[in-house]
């Protein structure tokens, strides 16, 4: 019976790792870079410099939502971070009287510490990586992340059947053997499975908790008349304040956003809404920031904008099923997390990244073998062995080309930030083009080796289009700088690694002919 189990799981983990692996791949390759998200857009956007205090920072905002948009309904402003350097604000126009509606750029700005516009290039930055793992690109978001889903309830399966099936699998950690061909793949899948084994059940399961009212969407049928009346009493909107069309100048803010740390425990403030800014009736709302706490959801306080008198006690309590999704959301997005434990989130994803690879091609490893003739595969294998070649080797390398489009697009280009997306897809695609037009192995070792050669180009053309290369980095401490050239030069020896071992694997030896039966060799002679 327990036999009989342990082949059931193995048939479930195989097959459930298979069908979506390809897309996990992808998920966490891009979900682990999204922990450095803000660090990778400040290093897109080179131009930023400098840092400023929150309260600095929120004042030069103010100023320059005066300057811009004195009429407007209601301004929002986030401040600097631990994480980022400049204040982004965006502002709601008054009502139109139909004029179509604006494109966020036109009432939208990124400001320095003095509330002065910056000048930098257009780019998503990290912010598109975080997108990708659950958004995809190229197709409808409500579709993607239905498929997002149905990718990581596979994983939960893979995970939970992969230690049913390995009876050994902790066993097997401590002997991990290089240079054993079907073996030294299967060491590799366990000790990346069993390193990171919480991590991995962690990740997948919050990822399905943040989305779970759209996958689960039949407890809010049975209780609400409709998702929206669920989604009012879940996240209570602010009452509107009617305007009173006298003018009046904003209290200052500062001691708001003390008053804020106070009832907070010295968390900052995240965001802050300006309702009816320059009116007699203006409203304040300061809400935490998530970073602050491992619960996603801050809570928020309410001023008069004009006196500066609260108008809102500290907010109560989240219940407890809220309480709960909260934390879900903040254990999967890690905003909390200080550079030590966000580290330990990046290396544990690096270990789902190798899990998820070594188990795709593991896959083709174990049944080349089996095959009747392993020189010459059926259409189903080479599918599956093409994929591979495409997704493991190939997505990674084409990130590389996301960063150079960064560097090499023209910096006024209409549509630049776009264009930075379609460039790593377009090279994305020239990779998947080429693992189908070469043989497996001559695809390995020149899509590997191409992407050594993509990551070392980084740091070079960053030196040479930048004010900020590797010497400016070193001499002024710039340890953002100097830590992503780093990375880009570790990924560039880790291809060319591999690279070299696909090059030095000998060739698939032909299948050799079986022995003939005694009898038959005795009649022959």
């Amino acid at each position: 019976m327990k036999a009989s189990l342990r082949q059931s799981m193995s048939w479930l983990h195989t097959w459930s790792g298979l069908l979506f692996g390809w897309l996990l791949f992808t998920m966490f390759v891009t979900g682990t870079a999204a922990y450095f998200n803000e660090e990778i857009t400040r290093w897109m956007q080179p131009e930023l410099k400098g840092r400023a205090a929150p309260e600095q920072a929120v004042e030069g905002a103010l100023r320059y939502l005066e300057r811009t948009a004195p009429d407007a309904k209601s301004w929002f402003i986030s401040p600097p971070g631990r994480r980022t350097q400049t204040t982004n604000v965006f502002w709601q126009p008054a009502d139109d009287g139909g004029e179509k509606r604006r494109r966020r750029r036109d009432t939208s700005a990124q400001l320095d510490s003095e509330g002065s516009k910056v000048e930098a290039r257009d780019t998503r930055g990290g912010f598109f990586l975080y997108r990708f793992h659950f958004d995809l690109h190229y197709m409808p978001v409500i579709w993607a992340r239905y498929l997002v889903g149905l990718a990581a309830m596979f994983m939960l399966v893979a995970i939970v059947s992969g230690v049913i099936t390995h009876k050994k699998i902790f066993a097997d950690f401590f002997m991990l053997r290089f240079g054993k061909g079907q073996r030294s793949w299967l060491d590799a899948h366990n000790v990346t499975a069993v390193l990171a084994l919480p991590f991995h059940l962690m990740i997948t399961y919050t990822g399905l908790v943040t989305l779970a009212t759209l996958y689960m969407p039949w407890g809010i049928a049975a209780t609400y008349q409709s998702s929206d009346s669920f989604f009012e009493a879940r996240f209570p909107s602010r009452e509107e304040v009617e305007r009173l069309d006298r003018p009046a100048p904003l209290a200052p803010i500062a001691p708001m956003m003390a008053a804020a740390r106070t009832a907070w425990n010295g968390a900052p403030v995240g965001s802050i809404r300006i309702a009816n800014p320059g009116d007699a009736s203006a409203r304040i709302s300061l809400t935490r920031a998530s970073e602050a706490s491992i619960a996603s959801r801050g809570e928020t306080l309410e001023f008069n904008g004009v006196t500066g008198a609260p108008i809102t006690p500290v907010s109560a309590g989240l219940g407890g099923a809220a309480l709960t999704e909260s934390t879900m959301i903040g254990l999967h997005a890690g905003r909390y997390a200080h550079i030590g434990l966000r580290w330990l989130y990046f290396l544990s994803g690096l270990g789902g990244i190798a899990m998820v690879g070594t188990g795709l091609v593991l896959w083709t490893v174990k049944r080349r073998q089996k095959l009747p003739d392993p020189m010459r595969p059926h259409l189903g294998f080479r599918i599956v062995e093409k994929l591979n070649v495409a997704t493991v080797a190939g997505f990674p390398a084409s990130l590389a080309g996301y960063f150079l489009a960064n560097r090499l697009l023209p910096l006024r280009m209409e549509g630049r930030a776009d264009w930075e997306v379609h460039a790593m897809f377009m090279l994305w695609a020239a990779f998947a083009a080429w693992a189908v037009l070469r043989t497996a192995r001559r695809g390995w070792i020149e899509i590997l080796g191409a992407g050594a050669l993509l990551f070392a180009a980084v740091p070079i053309v960053n030196l040479m289009t930048t004010e900020r290369g590797i010497v400016h980095s070193l001499i002024h401490g710039d340890l953002l700088f100097i830590g992503f050239d780093a990375a880009m030069l570790i990924c560039a020896a880790l291809f060319a690694l591999a690279a070299r071992k696909a090059a030095r694997k000998r060739a698939e030896p032909k299948q050799r002919a079986r022995p003939a039966p005694a009898a038959k060799r005795e009649a022959v002679a």
